[in-house]
């Protein structure tokens, strides 16, 4: 039962498709030095995969370098693959006369080379991490000049190699699109566990991002703020509206004691006071606009009031009749 359960187990396993990385299998030629300062390419970060909208499948440097010198004093269009971000855009270089070079030093790699970063997630107090200088979550450790990091484990043999040890890593901020030379001395005696002292972080989900457009918002600040035009919706036609306290309301707040409502028009009987109503007759109601029907259920009431007060008798408006003068009769002897 159990061998048949396990087989069952190894034939999912063998039908369940590969994940593959979106740049497993592509090359291009790495950027390794850039000696012109006007030209935005990026070391190390930077590819190029295509020239004048074809792209480049030829590991041959020859080729990519004859067709720039045939483009000498014109411009050509280079397809560029950045590993921030893991983005593809185009860049238009005027290539010189004298001489007719870009001045780059390349490499024919595959993309995924640069899939080998560790992201630095946490740096504990008093590590050797911490001494060195990493920083949490903005760091990222893409590679070292003593020696080759291929793999998850790149870093741990590397560091296993470099124990009590001076060992420099190539390190990348994404919060300020810097790189830099970061010195490390691994120990296992620091007084914690392993021998940086910091969480890392490894696999598709901790990728180098895209670079930030400017220095990101400190705790508390405000990250994104609306255009001036759209951050009121509610505004009147003068700055401030006076209250009858003698307090200003600025004008883009909505004050609902402020609102001036227009008043509907009422029918001739609203303005001069209810009707009198007849004993004995009710009055029929007729169908007025919505803005009236809160008028007619106060005439309404208003009318029934009246009735219960009086009795629905005419004239109940008129006072009653003073009592007599002199009070009440005397009584009167009998007559013999």
């Amino acid at each position: 039962m159990f061998g048949a359960l396990n087989r069952f187990i190894s034939r999912l396993d063998s039908d369940a498709p590969e994940q593959k990385s979106a740049t497993q299998g592509a090359y291009g030629f790495q950027v390794l030095k850039n000696t012109n300062q006007d030209l935005a390419i990026e070391p190390w970060f930077d590819f190029i995969i295509g020239i004048n909208g074809h792209s480049i499948d030829s590991p041959d440097p020859s080729l990519f370098a004859t067709e720039v010198r045939n483009s000498a004093g014109s411009t050509i269009n280079l397809g560029l693959w950045s590993a921030k971000g893991q983005r593809i855009h185009e860049l238009y270089v005027t290539v010189p006369s004298d001489p007719p070079s870009l001045g780059l030093s390349l490499q024919w790699a595959p993309l995924g080379s640069t899939e080998d970063v560790w992201h630095i997630l946490d740096v504990i107090p008093n590590s050797p991490a911490d001494v060195a200088g990493l920083l949490p979550y903005g760091d990222y450790v893409i590679g070292s000049p003593e020696g080759l990091m291929k793999g998850e484990s790149g870093l741990g043999e590397l560091v296993e190699d470099f124990l009590n040890r001076p060992l420099r890593l190539f390190v990348y901020n994404h919060e300020y699109n810097v790189a830099r030379i970061v010195t490390i001395i691994p120990s296992r005696n620091w007084g914690g566990t392993g021998a940086l002292g910091c969480v890392l972080g490894f696999g598709a989900l901790h990728r180098i991002p895209a670079p930030l457009d400017e220095p990101p918002q400190a705790p508390g600040e405000t990250l994104f703020d609306a255009p001036a035009d759209e951050k009121s919706t509610f505004t009147s036609s003068s700055q401030a509206t006076t209250t009858a306290a003698g307090f200003y309301a600025p004008a883009d707040y909505l004050v609902p004691a402020n609102i001036e409502f227009t008043p509907t028009s009422s029918s001739p009987q609203a303005s001069t006071g209810p009707p009198k109503v007849k004993a004995g007759k009710k009055q029929r109601h007729f169908p007025q606009g919505a803005g009236a029907g809160l008028d007619d259920l106060l005439r309404e009431g208003e009318e029934k009031s009246r009735e219960e007060d009086y009795g629905g008798r005419s004239g109940a408006g008129t006072p009653l009749p003073p009592p007599p003068t002199g009070g009440p009769p005397k009584a009167t002897s009998p007559i013999p």
